[in-house]
């Protein structure tokens, strides 16, 4: 917009307010005209929608006390675009020509007109096209059992949005230039009253971008975004689990006119091990004992991932499925400890026994004929 254009426009009369009216005034205005005004309530109705944006317009620039004030002070300068002066008589009138004022003088070397002067009050931030941040991007990676235990750096290969190259992320063709949206006057975002509140949302003019491209660019066709490729190498994390997705601040798609770029999101998928589980941050494992360890106890020899073997002691009359902790020999923790190792007992019962192993087997047998394990269980069923 103009700086002409934005002093002519009388903001005032658009919401129907007087000019020394309160701000509480102004923004009961306002919502009683949006809801009659807006979209939503006006389907198909052009001449509504125009009314709700000059509407939000109005009470954008009335609603901030700073900008109010600029606004009227320019008004009651330039009195509606024109002086009121004599004439060569001294009496009489001319019309002097606003569009002078806003660009600059006529001759070689003069100063850029009053429109340096107010260019910080037609040209706000808010009425620039803003910075936008990149957009996240999703990708995985599957791992070993042994690299998810203890961290890995991996290649990833990503495909994401980034500026066009052609056009330097503009949308313009060579040689031209895009234009601010005049519907969100370069914001990316519009007011939309719902109900006693402003809602705002992604311009639909200019899908968010706050600039209209009139001569596209042939490579991006003026969305001055294209496909990019790129492998970096990701340090993945000690003791990372299956199905975890990791977030990578920054790494993902770049940002447009200085936005700061997306993140990057990794799905982790982890390879299964042959002898290994994971329960957390501990590691599990399954240790076959014989008849004899069990029964009389000692020690066994049991594997860790990565590492040289460990012993534990086996208690005498060990049952199948007890459970050993050998410590410090599970996964990495976030703090750099680890985990411990589960080991669990499994009483290995041969399929046939003959010469001595009989033999001895039907001596332990008979010695031990008066002890009944099952003899608890029938007690306890008949006093049920």
């Amino acid at each position: 917009m103009s700086g002409k254009d934005y002093v002519e426009k009388d903001y005032y009369k658009v919401l129907g307010v007087p000019k020394d009216a309160s701000a509480t005034e102004i923004k009961k205005t306002y919502r009683k005209l949006a809801r009659e005004f807006h979209p939503d309530a006006n389907k198909g109705d052009t001449k509504a929608e125009e009314r709700f944006k000059d509407i939000s317009e109005a009470y954008d620039v009335l609603s901030d006390e700073k900008r109010r004030k600029e606004y009227d002070e320019a008004r009651n300068l330039f009195a509606n675009g024109g002086f009121r002066s004599g004439g060569p008589g001294g009496t009489g009138s001319y019309s002097f020509d606003f569009g002078d004022l806003f660009n600059g003088s006529q001759g070689g070397g003069g100063s850029g007109g009053i429109g340096d002067v107010f260019g910080g009050l037609f040209n706000r931030g808010g009425r620039q096209a803003q910075p936008r941040r990149g957009s996240d991007v999703e990708t995985e990676v599957t791992l070993s059992f042994e690299e998810a235990v203890d961290g890995a750096t991996v290649p990833l290969r990503m495909t994401s949005q980034a500026p066009c190259h052609l056009c330097n992320g503009t949308g313009a063709k060579s040689g031209t230039t895009p234009r601010v949206c005049p519907t969100c006057v370069g914001s990316g975002t519009v007011s939309r009253g719902q109900g006693a509140f402003a809602l705002s949302e992604p311009c639909r003019d200019c899908r968010g971008r706050g600039m209209i491209v009139d001569d596209p660019c042939t490579d991006c066709h003026g969305s001055g975004r294209a496909s990019s490729a790129r492998t970096m190498q990701v340090r993945i994390p000690a003791g990372v689990q299956d199905a975890q997705r990791i977030r990578l601040k920054g790494k993902g798609a770049q940002g447009e006119r200085g936005g700061q770029p997306g993140d990057l999101y990794v799905s982790v998928h982890v390879d299964p091990h042959p002898v290994f589980g994971r329960k957390g941050d501990n590691l599990t494992v399954t240790v076959p004992v014989t008849f004899p360890e069990a029964a009389l106890g000692g020690t066994i020899e049991v594997p860790t991932l990565n590492g040289p073997s460990v012993k534990l002691k086996l208690p005498p009359g060990s049952a199948n499925g007890l459970t050993l902790r050998a410590r410090g020999k599970g996964a990495t923790r976030k703090d750099g400890t680890r985990g411990d190792l589960l080991v669990t007992v499994e009483v290995v019962v041969p399929q046939t026994v003959t010469g001595d192993a009989l033999t001895a087997l039907e001596q332990y047998r008979e010695a031990t004929a008066s002890d009944d394990p099952r003899a608890a269980l029938f007690r306890a069923a008949k006093g049920a």
